[in-house]
Parts: C-alpha cells; structure tokens; sequence
C-alpha cells in the first residue's frame, strides 16, 4: 500500500508521514464544461485573497478562497463529489497558515480548542518549514499537499472521526481532479491513471472506515449532511471500495427510508444498477 501522506517531507513534516487516520475502536455523471466555455473561463478571476486568524497561533494572514456565486456547479458524481464548470474550487477547500502549519479544511478552520493547539504546536508547529509560493492559482499538486496537511492535522489534534472521514473524502476527490486535468498525450498517461486511482481509492476507503464508525457514535448533521445524505455516501464509497454486501445494504436502508426523497431514492437505485454491473463482472 502506498504511502497515504506522501509529499509531506516538503513541509518539514516528513517524521509525520507512517500515521494511521483513525485509532482503534475510535451512473457516473459527465465531467467538465464544453470547452469554448472552459477557454473563456478564467480561474484567476474567481478568486480572492481572503484574510484568516489562526486559532492556533494567533497570527493573521491570507490565502485564496473562491468568490461566491462565481463558479457554477455542474452535476455531481455518484459519491456527491460536485463538479463546476471552468475550474476546480475544491482545490481551495484546504486553509493552511503558513506560521504555525495548522491546516484544516474550512468549515473545520476556525474550531481548535486550547488542548488541540498544544498538541498542534508540538506536534507540527515545531517542525513546519512553511509554504512555498503557489502562484496566481493552487495548482492540484498544491492542492494535494494542503488536504495531506490538513488530515495530518486532524489525527494530531485528535479531531472528530467524522472531520478525518470527510478530511479523506475531499483528498480523494482533488486526486480524481488532478487525474481527469492530465493532458492524455502524456507518453506515462496510463501509469499515472492508475497511481492516481489507486491512491484516491486509499483515500475512499479511509473516509468509508471514518464513517462508517461516526455514523452509530456522531450527531447528526455531520459535516453539513444528514443521516440520509450520509448514507446514500456510504453505500456509494463502500462501492467504489468493493465492499459490495455492505454497499447493498446501505443502498436498502435508502430505499426503504421514510425520511428519504424521491430524488436521493432515484440515486440510490442508480448506485444500485452500478453495484450490480460490478457484481456481474
């Protein structure tokens, strides 16, 4: 198995890298605008320097952040992994202060309490070698390296399971960005498709582990989904992971649900027919 936190040794932070996520007991849609409208599309333009206060060390500092309302959403893939039209706003989804090296994706930034900080400054403040400069735009490699930091940061603080759950879950979505961005001409195409899979998938097993245990243990909503988006969610990573028993039995606490609309219902049957041409192959 690869390694999960590969490209660390850039922070300083290589020491950090043989962690595990979690302690003990603790139709797929098209993809991508049409390219007229793409060419026009500048991704520069959809974002701005936004200011953060670290909870951790108090400093002050600014990182890009994409612009309300100036992307437009797509479609979804099956595992609810949005997609926009032009760029990729997942990229900045992952806040980094560049003092201390407390990482976290957004929603999560700002909620550190004075135990976490300690074991943040301990842990990674004392090893942190800083960001280098990403340019006008994250890269998905920047972008990569951010959510690593941020999951890093998760386990160190002792954070939520669901927070590492869905800190995984987001990784595997940029890494499945940055695998459909390569150019096909690429004389390696083929093997860097297949790396990239293989550690999205890495990725997608350790947010259904992370779930899975939050769901029976967490108050819902978790992470901004209900119950029931959360378990339409499981039954399409335990899928994709190849846990397909488990992936059909979620499937029928969807269908079978009260609380569940017709639309997340008609997903439900839809990762249903997706299960069964697995079964079948």
């Amino acid at each position: 198995m690869s390694n999960l936190f590969s490209g660390l040794e850039a922070f300083g932070l290589g020491n950090l890298s043989d962690m595990d996520v979690y302690e003990a007991k603790e139709k797929e849609t098209a993809k991508g605008a049409v390219q007229a409208e793409k060419d026009a599309f500048s991704e520069e333009d959809a974002i701005f320097e936004k200011t953060f206060n670290c909870p951790v060390c108090d400093s002050e500092f600014k990182t890009k952040t994409v612009k309300s309302g100036k992307v437009k959403l797509q479609g979804l893939d099956t595992d609810l992994r949005p997609i926009y039209q032009g760029m990729d706003p997942l990229k900045y989804d992952a806040v980094v202060c560049p003092n201390c090296g407390f990482a976290a994706l957004n929603r999560f930034f700002k909620y550190v309490t004075s135990a976490q900080a300690t074991l943040i400054k301990n842990n990674i403040s004392s090893s942190f070698k800083g960001l280098k400069e990403s340019g006008n735009v994250f890269s998905y490699d920047d972008a990569i390296a951010r959510h690593k930091l941020a999951l890093v940061n998760s386990i160190v603080k002792k954070a939520k399971t669901s927070e590492k759950a869905y800190t995984c879950l987001k990784t595997a979505w940029v890494i499945r960005g940055k695998a459909e961005s390569l150019p096909k001409e690429l004389p390696d195409y083929k093997q860097q498709i297949e790396a990239f899979g293989k550690e999205e998938l890495e990725f997608l097993s350790k947010a259904y582990d992370g779930f899975d245990e939050a769901f029976s243990k967490e108050a819902f909503p978790m992470c901004g989904m209900d119950e029931i988006t959360i378990t339409l969610l499981m039954a399409e990573l335990a899928r994709r992971t190849g846990k397909y028993d488990e992936s059909s039995r979620w499937i029928s606490r969807v269908l079978i649900s009260r609380n569940a609309n017709e639309r997340i219902k008609e997903k439900a049957r839809d990762i249903k027919e997706l299960l069964r041409e697995n079964q079948n192959n």
